[in-house]
C-alpha cells in the first residue's frame, strides 16, 4: 500500500489542486495561537510541543490502529493519502521562481533582488551570491517539502511524516524562541538521515565523483545543517560552472531542477523495488 499511496499522492499533486485544499493549516494555527496565549506557554516549550506536535501524532496513530483491522487495512488508505498530502511542502517552487527567473534572464539585477526578497525572502550583497541563495533554497525546499517527507513515510508511516511537517510549521510560525529552538533540534534529527540519502542520490544521478568528494567530510558530522549540506553537494553533483550572468544563471537553475527530477525518479524506483522484495 505504501507505493500506491506515494503514487496517488504524486498524481494528485501534479494533476489537481487538491493538495492546496488538504493543506489547510488554519486549525493548527488556531491551536498554536491558543497555546501561545494560554497557560501552556507559561509551563515551557516542552508542554507547547506536546500539544502542537506529539498530541496530533498520537491521535493519528490511535486512529490508524483502529482502522488497521478493518477490510484488511484498506480503510486506512484514504487516511494515509490525506496525511501524506498534508505533510508535503507548502507552495509551488516553480511558480514562485517565475518572476525571479524573468528578471534574471533580462539581466536586471535590481529587479531580481527585489523579487527574491518579496517572493522568496532572500537577499544578498551581490548578484552571484543572490543566485547561490536561490539555488540553496530550491534544494532545501525540495528536501523538506518532498524527499524528507517521503523518506519518513516509507520508513515509519504517516505518523512520522506528520510529525516532520508539524515540526516545520512550528519552526515557521511559533513566536516563542524557546519553542522554535526545541522544534529545530527535533527537525535537525529528522533531517540528518534523509538529507544524506538524498545527497548520495545526487551522486548516483549526477557527478558521482564530485558529489561523493563534497559529502565525504560531513557524512557523519551531526552539527552540519541539512540546508548547508545540500547547498554544498547539489551544485557540484549538477556540474554547475561559475557562470552566473543572465541566461547562464537560468541554466544553473534548470540543471539543479533536472537533478532533483532524476533523484525523484531514482527514489520512486528504489521504493518500488523495496516494496517488491520486502
Amino acid at each position: 500500500m505504501i507505493f500506491l499511496v506515494v503514487f496517488l499522492a504524486l498524481v494528485i499533486d501534479k494533476l489537481t489542486d487538491w493538495r492546496r485544499v488538504v493543506q489547510d493549516d488554519e486549525p493548527w494555527l488556531r491551536l498554536l495561537a491558543r497555546i501561545e496565549g494560554g497557560a501552556q506557554a507559561r509551563h515551557g516549550p516542552w508542554l507547547s510541543l506536546f500539544f502542537l506536535v506529539l498530541l496530533p501524532v498520537l491521535l493519528l496513530g490511535m486512529l490508524l490502529l483502529a482502522l488497521e483491522p478493518l477490510a484488511y487495512g484498506w480503510l486506512s488508505l484514504p487516511l494515509h493519502l490525506l496525511v501524506l498530502l498534508y505533510s508535503l511542502g507548502r507552495g509551488q517552487s516553480k511558480r514562485e521562481l517565475g518572476p525571479f527567473r524573468d528578471a534574471w534572464r533580462r539581466g536586471d539585477d535590481e529587479a531580481a533582488a527585489l523579487v527574491a526578497e518579496r517572493d522568496l525572502g532572500l537577499s544578498a550583497t551581490d548578484a552571484p551570491g543572490l543566485l547561490r541563495a536561490v539555488e540553496a533554497q530550491l534544494l532545501w525546499r525540495s528536501h523538506q517539502g518532498f524527499f524528507a517527507v517521503i523518506f519518513w513515510y516509507v520508513l515509519l508511516g504517516p505518523v512520522a511524516a506528520l510529525a516532520y511537517r508539524l515540526l516545520g510549521l512550528t519552526l515557521e510560525h511559533a513566536k516563542s524562541g524557546a519553542v522554535r529552538e526545541r522544534a529545530g533540534q527535533f527537525r535537525h534529527a529528522f533531517d540528518w538521515l534523509p538529507v544524506r540519502v538524498l545527497s548520495a542520490s545526487f551522486g548516483l544521478v549526477g557527478n558521482f565523483v564530485a558529489a561523493n568528494r563534497a559529502i565525504l567530510d560531513d557524512l557523519l558530522h551531526w552539527g552540519v545543517p541539512a540546508s548547508q549540506l545540500l547547498a554544498k553537494v547539489g551544485p557540484v553533483a549538477a556540474d554547475l560552472d561559475e557562470s552566473y550572468v543572465e541566461e547562464a544563471g537560468i541554466v544553473r537553475l534548470d540543471s539543479l531542477a533536472a537533478l532533483l527530477v532524476r533523484a525523484r525518479i531514482l527514489w520512486y524506483a528504489a521504493i518500488a523495488l523495496w516494496i517488491l522484495f520486502l
